[in-house]
Order: structure tokens, then C-alpha cells, then sequence
């Protein structure tokens, strides 16, 4: 049986919560007050047992506010739990390389991938990531600058990359 914990954080691009197993390992996250909307993004083989609540999740917590506060390298080193295939889960890998204020389009993000012509892909690596900020998909835009899709709105993405600016 593995128990997990959760807890939400108020922050200026709204309700940011995260499922962190015991070992400190983020297995999902996203800007919503309501679990229901991220337990279905955990592959089923990293499921928790039971999922109960926290006043505070320790580091994965201080990262979460230091990022909203300005120190956006802060996410680079939690620590991240999600499973596919090679292909994601090597895309996911590449998306925690994309720096701060640095956007990529989706295209740029297939190149860095390894499969330039895989741009759909790309797309679905950003689609099905299950932790959101610290793997940060919001970083990925259309060419043109268009920002593309985000599972938490376009509002939040549009935040994100400015704070990022």
C-alpha cells in the first residue's frame, strides 16, 4: 500500500496543487484546488493507494512559492515521478532543460527531442505530462507566438510565460 500527500498553495496565477509520494517525488500537479483533476493524469503503475491531505508538502511547498515569488530556477531539481514510453518520457526529460523566459515552439521542441518531423509528438508530450510547472510545458508555444494549448488555460499559461519574462 503507498500513501501520498497533497496540498494547494495559493498563488498569483490561482490554486496550484500537487501529489507528492512519500519519497519527496512529485507525481502530479497543476494550477486547481481539486485532486479529482489530477489523479487521472498518474500512470497507474505510480497510483497511490490513498492520496490524504497536507498542510504543507516541506520542499516540494518552499519550491512552489520561491518559483510565484520570482526564483524560477527553483522547480529545476524537484524531483519528478511520471511513466510512458521512451519517446515521452525522454521528451519530458528535454522539457526540464528548456530555460526560464526562453520559450520553444512546438516544432524547436521536436528538434531538441531528437524526431524534428515528430512536432504531434511533441504536442502530446506536453498534453499527457502529469506535472506540471516542474516538467514546464507552458514553455512550449506555437510558431508565432501563439500560445498553443495548456490542460490549465490559456490565462495561466499567459501568466506563466510573462512572469517568466
Amino acid at each position: 500500500m503507498s500513501v501520498a500527500h497533497t496540498s494547494t498553495v495559493d498563488t498569483p496565477a490561482g490554486p496550484f496543487t500537487a501529489i507528492v509520494a512519500t519519497d519527496g517525488a512529485v507525481l502530479a500537479s497543476g494550477w486547481t484546488s481539486d485532486i479529482a483533476l489530477l489523479t487521472p493524469q498518474i500512470h497507474a503503475s505510480l497510483m497511490p493507494s490513498e492520496i490524504t491531505p497536507k498542510r504543507d508538502l516541506g520542499d516540494v511547498t518552499k519550491v512552489v512559492v520561491a518559483y510565484h515569488e520570482g526564483d524560477l530556477t527553483s522547480i529545476d531539481t524537484v524531483e519528478v515521478r511520471q511513466k510512458s514510453g521512451p519517446f515521452l518520457q525522454h521528451a519530458w526529460d528535454v522539457l526540464r532543460t528548456v530555460r526560464a523566459g526562453e520559450p520553444v515552439t512546438y516544432s524547436e521542441y521536436a528538434s531538441l527531442s531528437g524526431r524534428p518531423a515528430a512536432v504531434r509528438a511533441a504536442a502530446s508530450a506536453c498534453a499527457r505530462n502529469s506535472v506540471a510547472l516542474f516538467v514546464p510545458c507552458h514553455r512550449v508555444i506555437r510558431i508565432g507566438g501563439n500560445l498553443g494549448g495548456f490542460r490549465w488555460g490559456l490565462d495561466v499559461k499567459r501568466w506563466l510565460l510573462a512572469h517568466e519574462a
